[in-house]
């Protein structure tokens, strides 16, 4: 691809890195690196900020290698970051999960546990985690829709979900018994709960729009 970039997949043994590091040389990046090395993460042109399991241990391993402090290095250098699932809940205040957790706090909002019993507009019971196909209603225009439908359909796998508390910065929504802040965008920081990877072709687009965005909104 023209103009490639190098792109740090953030490793800290909370992701799905190689299925996200293949989708990424999928649709042109021939210059990926899944890295727990700050140098190397502050020295790539993109950042990736993965995450799957428990916010718990998740927070413990980004604390333990200081990511909390590289994460928000990226943020302030400019460069574009793209944070995913477990990554993205790792971006706000705090989180009810594990009776409740301090993130990262570089976006306003909480991580909110969806409640037992959950049910959709139609009172049919909704299970928990929220695991499978959505719609994702696209809230602002942003680079990284560029070429993908409204309510196009993404995959999902969380149990809890994010709201955040500055509505300018949430960029889609989503349902699943309560409205989900399905992504968020501030600045050079874009966010998703779904996991693009896992996306078919709408994820793929969304990972190739990353791969063309200077981080401007």
């Amino acid at each position: 691809m023209a103009g490639a970039k190098r792109v740090a997949v953030i490793d800290y043994g909370m992701g799905n890195l190689h299925s996200v590091a293949s989708a990424l040389r999928q649709v042109g990046s021939d210059d990926v690196q899944i890295t727990s090395d700050a140098k190397v993460i502050l020295n790539a042109d993109r950042v990736i900020f993965p995450g799957v399991g428990a916010i718990r241990d998740c927070m413990a391993e980004i604390r333990r290698l200081q990511f909390d402090r590289v994460v928000r290095e990226v943020v302030d250098s400019g460069k574009p970051l793209l944070a995913i699932c477990v990554g993205m809940q790792a971006l706000m205040q705090r989180s009810e999960e594990n009776g409740g957790v301090d993130c990262i706090g570089l976006l306003p909002g909480q991580v909110k546990f969806f409640g037992e019993p959950l049910h959709d507009a139609n009172g049919v019971k909704l299970k928990v985690p929220h695991m499978g196909w959505n719609q994702v209603h696209q809230a602002i225009d942003h680079p990284l829709w560029h070429d993908i439908e409204q309510d196009s359909r993404f995959y999902f796998v969380h149990s809890y979900y994010v709201h955040c508390e500055t509505a300018a910065a949430v960029a889609a929504t989503a349902e699943y018994g309560v409205q989900i802040h399905a992504s968020l965008a501030s600045g050079n920081l874009f966010a998703v709960q779904f996991h693009p990877e896992k996306s078919s072709v709408a994820g793929l687009q969304l990972l190739k729009n990353f791969l063309h965005w200077d981080g401007r909104h």
